[in-house]
């Protein structure tokens, strides 16, 4: 039996995460009082990963999205909200 968390109105990729994480736990879950501090560490995780991407900070209108320069930009972007998401800080 699959258990999902939910955190108030996640986006679809967000929940997905946090469900990632949750179905690797002993049980398949996160005690409903741990979620915050999990989302936070999860969310630290995504940084990090992001940052393997990207290194720099990027324009906010970085609009060359047709060179995999443009993509990492918008994958990077893409991580980060998630994080911020999962941080309460949609």
């Amino acid at each position: 039996m699959r258990i999902r968390l939910v955190m108030t109105d996640l986006s679809p990729a967000a929940q997905a995460v946090l469900d990632a994480v949750a179905s690797q736990l002993e049980g398949g879950w996160i005690s409903p009082e741990f979620i915050p501090y999990e989302a936070r560490k999860i969310a630290a995780a995504l940084r990090a990963a992001a940052d393997q991407v990207v290194e720099e900070p990027i324009e906010e209108n970085f609009d060359c999205f047709n060179t995999p320069w443009g993509a990492a930009a918008s994958i990077h972007r893409d991580i980060l909200a998630i994080a911020a998401e999962l941080e309460g800080d949609r």
